[in-house]
């Protein structure tokens, strides 16, 4: 079974969260449902109009939609005005389509990483071998000759019998960490690298794989700093991508400030990670095969690292755009369908040689266009749908889902009452499939929502192909499942009509090594929207029928989200962490 840890937030926070009241799922159960339409007598899916916004949201003058930016400015007016133009209600219950996230914003002034052996130093280049911030809202923070400690994976999971620190106290050390889950395998006596799937998921990332929880569970054994070693294949992205982060990064405000949060959180480039190893006499390949086995122990480098960060500060209230178009019966439209999609990309960076703006074309201009396409289609229906739809276009996803976060934990409406969360990251820009892929597939009743829907096209449903990059824990649909609200994240499928085989999983790795998180995410001209075309009316689709039916969605027997649902329409704990 899957962990799960929650982000500190203010006390505030949980306070306002708190208040919202619960209801049980009676209301939704006892209501009658009306039959569902079929697809065809549902409203078309207008790819014009989508590629439209992608391209206005993803032009130049949009600067990467950084927020805290002129970007973010022009942004939330276009989705504003569109919304009206579409003719959907303002969506925060004050008459606004706003909803204020705020945010603290941390740049950091470029530092050397400095360890010591003995009388041997070395020193790691900014950005070239070592990306490092804190998220401390001061002016600095420093690590003073931390002793470092590599402690494999840096797990700790009771569920899996599993812990790498082993009763070591590294309060005030630098831990140095592997990305990923252990990959514990199946078989110790065989040559296979197969995965135990009963461990962490085998193949499938868990939330103790990704790069936050890292942090956290540094901050949880109050060390003073948390490197992780990049590898591009666990990782599931290049290292270039971590670069990406030694521009402004925001957070969420927290009454301590985020001192509870450890001094230097970083990456360490590969070449590095093993150079270090190295440094202290040990093997990188040896002690990473150990690190996969339950009696791996911390090890003690005997090596020192130091490093200030100085940090320029500014805090803003960044914006949620909401809109809500409202449900035809009296009995069911407080109840809601929600779908996501996050505005935001990474700005513009004026350190880059040549282009300097992340235009975010596909990641993720590609999916609000598609949430504003879906709000108009809603719009066009002979009869509206029981329930309310509401539309919510998140700041900061590519800062640590910051914006999905925020409302999922000051929700606007009571997530007792949010049937579902339907999340848009990205669209299938390469032409038809046969299929569609579904993050974590076989969570929740919305997967045969979506079984349905795509049937209805001549197509299948199939699971992640890469399940151990863990995208079920990368994107805003994550922050409701946390809450308990059944979640979908859906991707394009893999199969390609009248193209070879492995054309899918070519064109995924293409985006991967080139465009994502780079300047090269603009809008190509060889794009072919007939898919997404297809992959949006099944978005659509699916958010109607829910809306329509007799019952709420229910997460699956054994899924790590499901007790939070169960408790939370029992007892009215909607919105709190």
């Amino acid at each position: 079974m899957k962990r799960t840890f929650v982000f500190l937030l203010t006390s505030v926070l949980i306070a306002a969260c708190s208040g919202t009241s619960s209801t049980s799922e009676g209301s939704a159960a006892t209501s009658s449902a009306a039959k569902p339409l079929p697809m065809n007598e549902l409203p078309d899916i207008d790819t014009d109009a989508v590629l439209s916004h992608i391209k206005v949201l993803s032009s130049d003058e949009f600067g990467g939609r950084g927020p805290g930016t002129k970007g973010e400015e022009l942004t939330v007016n276009y989705l504003v005005d569109s919304f009206r133009k579409i003719g959907l209600k303002p969506g925060n219950p004050d008459g606004t389509f706003i909803q204020k996230v705020p945010l603290v914003g941390i740049t950091p002034t470029p530092a050397p990483l400095v360890v010591k052996k003995g009388g041997a130093s070395e020193r790691l280049r900014w950005k070239d071998d070592v990306v490092a911030w804190t998220k401390h809202v001061a002016d600095s923070a420093s690590l003073d000759n931390s002793e470092l400690v590599f402690v494999g994976y840096g797990v700790v999971a009771p569920e899996y019998n599993w812990d790498d620190y082993k009763g070591l106290d590294v309060a005030g050390k630098t831990l140095v960490m592997l990305v990923n889950d252990p990959p514990v395998p199946a078989d110790p006596n065989s040559s296979s690298s197969e995965p135990d799937p009963k461990v962490f998921g085998g193949r499938a990332m868990t939330y103790y794989g990704r790069w936050t929880y890292k942090y956290e569970i540094g901050a949880e054994k109050r060390a003073a700093g948390v490197l992780i070693i990049h590898e591009t294949g666990p990782a599931g992205y290049p290292f270039e991508v971590v670069q990406s982060k030694v521009s402004e990064q925001f957070d969420l405000v927290t009454p301590d400030k985020n001192m509870g949060r450890v001094a230097i959180e970083g990456w360490i480039s590969n070449d590095w990670g093993r150079r270090l190893l190295k440094m202290a006499g040990q093997d990188f390949d040896a002690l990473k095969k150990q690190a996969a086995t339950r009696e791996f122990k911390p090890v003690p480098l005997g090596i020192t690292a130091s490093m200030t960060v100085r940090n320029k500060l500014r805090t803003i209230d960044s914006q949620n755009v909401v809109a809500r178009v409202e449900g035809s019966d009296p009995a069911l439209k407080d109840e809601y369908v929600v779908y996501t999609a996050h505005w935001d990309h990474l700005g513009t960076d004026p350190s880059l040689k040549g282009d300097q703006i992340y235009n975010g074309a596909e990641d993720n201009a590609s999916g609000t266009g598609a949430l504003l396409e879906i709000a108009r289609a809603f719009t066009r229906l002979a009869t509206p749908s029981k329930r309310s739809i509401l539309f919510v276009s998140v700041t900061a996803e590519e800062q640590g889902l910051l914006g999905s976060q925020y409302y999922s934990v000051t929700p606007l409406y009571p997530l007792t009452k949010t049937l579902a969360n339907i999340n848009m990251d990205g669209l299938n820009l390469w032409g038809r499939t046969k299929d569609m892929t579904l993050i974590g597939l076989g969570a929740s009743d919305l997967d045969d929502y979506t079984r349905d829907a795509v049937a209805e096209q001549g197509r299948v449903i199939r699971p992640d192909a890469e399940p151990e990059k863990g995208f079920y824990y990368r994107s805003d649909h994550f922050n409701f499942a946390k809450q308990g609200v059944p979640a979908l994240d859906p991707d394009a499928g893999v199969d390609y009509i009248g193209k070879p085989p492995d054309y899918g999983q070519k064109k995924r790795d293409h985006y991967t090594e080139v465009d994502y998180h780079k300047p090269s995410d603009e809008v190509k001209p060889d794009w072919d929207l007939s898919g997404a075309k297809e992959d949006i009316k099944v978005f659509f689709t699916v958010g109607y029928r829910v809306a329509q039916a007799a019952t709420f969605p229910s997460w699956k027997p054994g899924n790590e989200f499901k007790a939070k649902r169960d408790a939370q329409l029992r007892g009215g704990t909607a919105g709190q962490p």
